[in-house]
């Protein structure tokens, strides 16, 4: 793998050398990119604006699929604490946290919504498969999400994360079993999980279940031993993995004055690495197709031979010849499930339906 580093002027974003140039062009290929980047925090706009130069970047070295981190529009918020673990009284309106979250929640976006739109155009402007990190906001809560959008400008569906991991579990709602779709699209079955999610094995059996063939995992985990469970999941799910993460420094954040960067004891400098990234791409086999990288932000690419899939199916296919459901099988309630409900069809809202396996 080769990568260069983000540029400025009129240089690329992010500038790639190709990968996999030795492919096998007689197997059916995809060409995929995860991005690594970081948000532009509290500035949705100005994020949408720098991942269509993504996009753009991506789709210019023949990008079929490009794939951003967890929380890229929106953020992630690397450092807050929302005033829990500080001083927070529930019942200060002025309260510290509250006002970081109520900035927060401004930051996020309705799906569907104008910003969805201007990403579903996007992808058809561009004619590549998109799978976007987003914070979604329906009324007052959030929800870490994935949006999916085909090279026709199509919003296809979300996934939205089912289980928040430590001190997100304070911001984000919890995703049900609505929204775990497989997209069957013609580069191959398409679907995602968010970070620590992945560790979940019952839930990745759904998505082997819906015969997932790219397996894109946003996230926002950094350590090497993510690097682990990337590969088991390649191999366990005889899948292609596409894990994405930002690249981002302390002075993408905002300034301390608007914004407490906690976790690092002192307050860390502007250059200071605050995620190094990691993103990488891995074949059914277990091989590291690009990445990891942890040197900046960064395009990280690579040809897809579709037919290692079932290559390595040969030898395990875990929902099927590998399986024994006489004696261990799994039971997926796909339906949303919602605090409020009417009887009345007329009353029932658009969001209650739910996001399952579809075809574009």
């Amino acid at each position: 793998m080769a990568l260069l580093p983000s540029g400025s002027g009129s240089t690329p974003v992010i500038a790639e050398v190709e990968m996999n140039g030795g492919a096998d062009q007689s197997a059916t290929t995809v060409r995929a990119t995860v991005v690594q980047a970081s948000t532009v925090f509290y500035d949705t706009p100005a994020t949408l604006d720098k991942a269509e130069r993504l996009i753009a970047e991506a789709a210019g070295y023949g990008s079929q699929l490009v794939v951003f981190p967890e929380a890229f529009v929106g953020g992630y918020p690397r450092g807050s604490t929302f005033g829990f673990g500080i001083n927070i009284s529930m019942t200060n309106p002025k309260d510290k946290g509250k006002g970081e979250f109520q900035k927060y929640h401004a930051a996020a976006i309705d799906v569907p919504g104008p910003e969805v739109t201007c990403l579903a155009a996007m992808a058809g402007k561009y004619k590549v498969f998109l799978v976007m990190g987003v914070i979604e906001r329906e009324g007052h809560t959030l929800y870490c999400s994935v949006l999916f959008f085909d090279p026709l400008g199509r919003y296809l569906g979300k996934h939205r994360k089912m289980m928040p991991t430590a001190l997100e579990r304070i911001i984000w709602g919890f995703g049900d079993g609505s929204t775990i779709p497989v997209y069957d699209t013609p580069l191959g079955k398409i679907g995602a999980l968010i970070c620590w999610e992945n560790k979940m094995p019952l839930l990745r059996t759904a998505l082997y279940g819906k015969g997932i063939e790219i397996y894109c995992a946003p996230t926002a985990d950094s350590r090497p031993v993510w690097q682990a469970s990337m590969t088991h999941i390649a191999l366990e799910g005889g899948c292609f993995v596409l894990s994405a993460n930002q690249f981002c420094r302390r002075k993408d954040y905002p300034p301390p004055s608007e914004y407490a960067f906690a976790g690092l004891g002192e307050e860390p400098s502007p250059d200071t690495v605050v995620c190094p990234g990691g993103s990488v791409i891995i074949s059914p086999s277990g091989e590291v197709l690009a990445g990891p990288n942890y040197d900046g932000e960064a395009l990280i690419t690579a040809d897809l031979d579709m037919g290692e899939i079932v290559r390595a199916k040969f030898a395990f296919d875990v929902v099927g010849h590998y399986a024994r459901p006489e004696v261990l099988s799994l039971v997926v309630d796909d339906q949303p499930h919602r605090p409020v409900s009417f009887t009345c069809a007329a009353e029932k809202t658009p969001a209650a339906k739910s996001d399952g396996t579809a075809k574009p």
